[in-house]
């Protein structure tokens, strides 16, 4: 009684009566009122289902009432209904009535979807007799599946019905339980595949296993309970067993009893709805009764129901009714009938509804425990319990129980903002509640980069080295934080071997080595971990820090840039040394990395060009300027010649043609002289060769220059000449064998040979008498020859005038016999032609292609009129001329080839004939003529 006490009560339900419908006047509809004798009840398949206990001019009704409230009854037994069961997933109803005084009890099958003669069409009736010993039916169930029926008796027997029940030829009956103590409930429990059925009496409680053969059974207690006072529950009870005592309410598993709760009182009716527990009592203020006596007629009695909530451990509703006859559940409410025809509706609140009516109650008494549980019951959403959880952890909070508080805020995570806990524990003193909150945020993944961050630095304050190692510690599939800030704050806080740790693990490569270069100063083990780096991170990370690691370890990186940049492999990789393909950086990239380390900078450019042929420009270009400056800073003779030869063999192997002026430059400011020579030859710059040399005064090197390069650029004897004019020095040697080859090859003219050497006060006439006195001898021959050539010419052109006057003058005989084309004898009608051609007619058709040329003078006229055309375009070319003039170390002579062209005079050339006009045609016919007698003779 005292556990019973201690339950909170609440009104859950709302309690109301049952009405007829309205009627159309709208008056106030009465109370609804039931057939009178209704003594058994159940529910199911959309209906209030109802049996007669008194029969009335022979007809016992069963009745059914819909939610409409339009009662239906048909005739099942002449005398009574004894016992009703509507399954609830079949339109079958069972029912146990008897028809006459002294006869057995009979069990009728419903099936309620089908009719005989408009009532319900009955499928199966048999006795219920255990055996040949008639007794009084106490009490009846069916399973859902139909393979099962359970009859218990006054006589302590339970006979079991296997097989189908709806019909007599598939089923089997026998008796399954035989004691001294009455039946008075059963109820079959279903788990899997295994099926049950638990058999109470007045006396003790057995559960028998029908899913195995011989039907093996357990006795679960030794004391038992009134009919209608046992009932099963639903599945959030896990389908347990449910006895009322007087004493106590006990739960009971298959095999076991369960827990047990102290609910005083003599219980009448016994019902389990939507995890309530209903139990109808006599009220205490009653005198008791008999427990088997549950049935016998109790009109003065005042009874109670209580609805309790096991779970939670309260009471729901409760309420005193006058005489109950059963509690039934339809339609999502609860029906209380009593024996006076009426039905009450207790219908559930809403959840909503029934917190807000305790949470006052509740959280003003400080039961939030029991607001949790009952929220969890009804499934509050998440927003709901957390507003609980937060008022709960408030309240302790402020009663100073930090410990439990935060446990409650832990809980509100994910709807809570974490400041709002935050702020309440900065305080040095309550940093390990903090940090226990901090943990759960980060395991749920909801923590940010400041979170993170305040959870670290309580770690520290703590000093709480192994928090804080299984904190970072964890698998890459359980992270739940923000790795690299973590490894800020680490290494802010100088745990820098966990800060790298947890930098390697999570591949944060650049956070790695900046805390070794930076803070440990490990260059080494960072060195190793570049090269076990995939290769664009070695790549971009060797760019950063290559400096750094150049000073510190210039061997060890000289070596990893060397693999970087030829054929890089990580070197921790699993894949054979076939399976990964290398990589190569751009070693050019790489050069500013030794800055301040030659020795190495030269080991590694001279590396990478014997190993890599097509090494960047910018390799052979630094390594040259490196090899000049060695050379030139040198002060051993033989290690000196032998730089000078590595400069020289590089600049010859061909790779600075591109990059000529670069690497001009680099020699000429380290006076690299063989080089700058060398580089002069190959950009054919003769003239610079040359003045190096004269800058040097080194004589025959000039001879040497233009007797190397004069036939490339004859202007080199006349430069030569021009300097040894300019010496005051005794160069009579070297102007001789300048003037010997300036005569040879015709390159000055002699008066501009005059007027150069006149400058110079130690070149006498003697120098030039032997260039002179050959230049005029040449001269005079040349006059000779060409005043022949001018004779010859014009003997030519008289004769070619005298022809021209004769054609003019005189008639032509054509005295060809012989066509030009075919050989064959002319036949009139004849084509003849001024050259002296003649054709047949048919013949110069098919084979000219003027009428106005000879076919067989035609190919070479063409000649003459191409070369005459082309001297009409050639006319014009001023800037070829001016360049030619230019150019040529004759210039008489260009503009005399032009002078021949026609270029200062102006051509007519008539080609076609107009008709009509036979003096024109013939004296056009008369210079085309000569034009191609010209040619001929030329």
């Amino acid at each position: 009684m005292a556990a019973y006490l201690q339950w909170r009560r609440f009104v859950f339900f709302d309690r109301e009566t049952v009405r007829e419908p309205s009627g159309p006047d709208g008056a106030g509809a009465k109370p609804f009122a039931l057939p009178p004798g209704i003594a058994v009840c159940d529910s199911g398949r959309g209906s209030l289902v109802f049996g007669d206990i008194l029969c009335w001019a022979g007809r016992c009704q069963i009745w059914f009432l819909p939610r409409s409230l339009q009662l239906s009854s048909f005739q099942a037994y002449k005398l009574r209904v004894t016992h009703l069961y509507q399954l609830k997933q079949h339109s079958i109803l069972v029912s146990i009535g008897e028809d006459e005084e002294g006869i057995n009890p009979l069990v009728k099958v419903w099936n309620l979807e089908k009719r005989d003669g408009g009532n319900p069409l009955c499928t199966r009736i048999f006795p219920a007799i255990p055996g040949n010993k008639p007794t009084v039916v106490s009490c009846l169930t069916v399973h859902e599946n139909l393979n099962f029926m359970a009859i218990g008796f006054a006589d302590g027997s339970v006979v079991l019905t296997k097989g189908d029940i709806t019909r007599d030829r598939h089923s089997k009956t026998q008796i399954l339980h035989e004691g001294s103590y009455p039946v008075t409930g059963l109820a079959f429990r279903q788990s899997g595949k295994t099926t049950h059925l638990f058999v109470v009496t007045t006396e003790n409680i057995q559960s028998y296993m029908l899913s195995v053969k011989d039907y093996p059974h357990l006795e679960l207690d030794t004391h038992g309970c009134g009919l209608r006072c046992s009932s099963l529950s639903d599945p959030s009870q896990d389908l347990q067993f449910i006895v009322a005592g007087n004493e106590c309410v006990y739960l009971y598993q298959p095999d076991e009893r369960g827990p047990c709760f102290a609910f005083e009182g003599q219980k009448l009716i016994v019902h389990w709805y939507r995890g309530y527990l209903i139990i109808v009592s006599k009220d205490r203020k009653t005198s008791p009764k008999s427990e088997f006596a549950g049935n016998e007629a109790q009109n003065s009695d005042k009874q109670v129901l209580n609805i309790y909530d096991l779970c939670n451990k309260f009471i729901a509703y409760s309420s005193i009714f006058d005489d109950i006859v059963d509690v039934l559940a339809e339609w999502g409410s609860l029906y209380v009938l009593t024996r006076d025809g009426k039905i009450h509706v207790l219908q559930e609140k809403d959840t909503q509804t029934k917190l807000e009516a305790c949470k006052f109650m509740l959280f003003r008494k400080n039961l939030f425990e029991m607001a949790i549980n009952l929220a969890k019951s009804h499934h509050l959403d998440s927003d709901g319990l957390s507003e609980i959880f937060r008022q709960y952890g408030d309240h302790l909070y402020n009663k100073g129980n930090h410990d439990g508080a935060i446990q409650q805020y832990i809980r509100t995570i994910g709807k809570l903002e974490p400041s709002y806990v935050i702020r309440k524990f900065l305080d040095a003193q309550r940093i390990h509640n903090l940090t226990a909150y901090l943990q759960m945020l980060h395991l749920q993944s909801l923590a940010n980069a400041d979170h993170t961050t305040l959870l670290l630095n309580c770690y520290t304050k703590l000093k709480d080295s192994s928090k804080l190692e299984e904190f970072i510690k964890t698998s890459e599939s359980e992270v739940h934080f923000d790795v690299e800030t973590a490894i800020k704050v680490l290494r802010q806080a100088g745990y820098y071997s966990h800060a790298v740790y947890l930098a390697e693990k999570h591949e944060h490569h650049e956070w790695y080595l900046k805390i070794q270069l930076e803070d440990i100063k490990n260059y080494q083990e960072a060195l190793h971990y570049i090269g076990k780096l995939p290769f664009e991170q070695a790549e971009s990370n060797m760019k950063r820090y290559g400096k750094i690691l150049m000073h510190h370890v210039p061997n060890e990186t000289t070596e990893l840039l060397k693999i970087l940049c030829t054929d890089y492999r990580p070197s921790g990789s699993n894949e054979g040394p076939g399976m990964l393909e290398g990589k190569k950086a751009n070693s050019e990239e790489f050069i500013p990395v030794f800055a301040n380390n030659s020795r190495e900078l030269k080991a590694f450019l001279e590396h990478m060009t014997e190993v890599q042929a097509d090494s960047p420009q910018g390799v052979y270009d630094t390594l040259l300027e490196l090899r000049l400056q060695n050379w030139a800073h040198e002060q051993d003779e033989q290690i000196k010649e032998k730089l000078h030869n590595e400069a020289l063999t590089l600049l010859k192997s061909g790779r600075f043609k591109t990059v000529f002026d670069k690497a001009l430059v680099l020699c000429q400011m380290h006076n690299f002289k063989d080089g700058v020579l060398y580089l002069y030859e190959q950009g054919k710059l003769f003239q610079q060769i040359m003045h190096y040399h004269m800058q040097n005064e080194q004589y025959k090197k000039v001879i040497e220059v233009c007797e190397l390069y004069g036939d490339q650029e004859a202007c080199l004897w006349e430069q030569a000449l021009g300097y040894f004019a300019r010496k005051e020095e005794n160069c009579k040697e070297y102007i001789a064998a300048v003037l010997k080859h300036i005569e040879n090859k015709n390159l000055m003219p002699p008066l501009l040979v005059v007027q150069t050497l006149a400058h110079n006060s130690t070149a006498t006439l003697s120098v030039i008498k032997d260039y002179l006195v050959n230049k005029l001898q040449k001269q005079s021959r040349q006059i000779e020859q060409d005043e022949q050539k001018i004779q010859k010419y014009r003997e030519e052109t008289t004769r070619i005038r005298l022809e021209i006057e004769e054609l003019k003058a005189s008639p032509k005989i054509f005295q060809k016999t012989k066509c030009s084309i075919c050989t064959s004898a002319l036949e009139l009608p004849s084509v003849h032609f001024l050259c002296g051609h003649s054709f047949h007619q048919h013949c110069f058709e098919s084979y000219s292609e003027s009428d106005s040329e000879c076919p067989t003078c035609m190919p070479e006229n063409r000649k003459v009129m191409d070369m005459i055309r082309a001297q009409e375009q050639k006319r014009d070319l001023h800037d070829q001329f001016q360049h030619q003039l230019k150019c040529s170390n004759d210039g008489f002579s260009v503009v005399a080839d032009y002078f021949g062209r026609g270029v200062f005079n102006k051509l007519t050339l008539i080609t076609d004939l107009p008709s009509g006009k036979t003096a024109t045609t013939i004296e056009a016919g008369l210079q085309r003529e000569l034009l191609i007698h010209t040619k001929r003779s030329t």
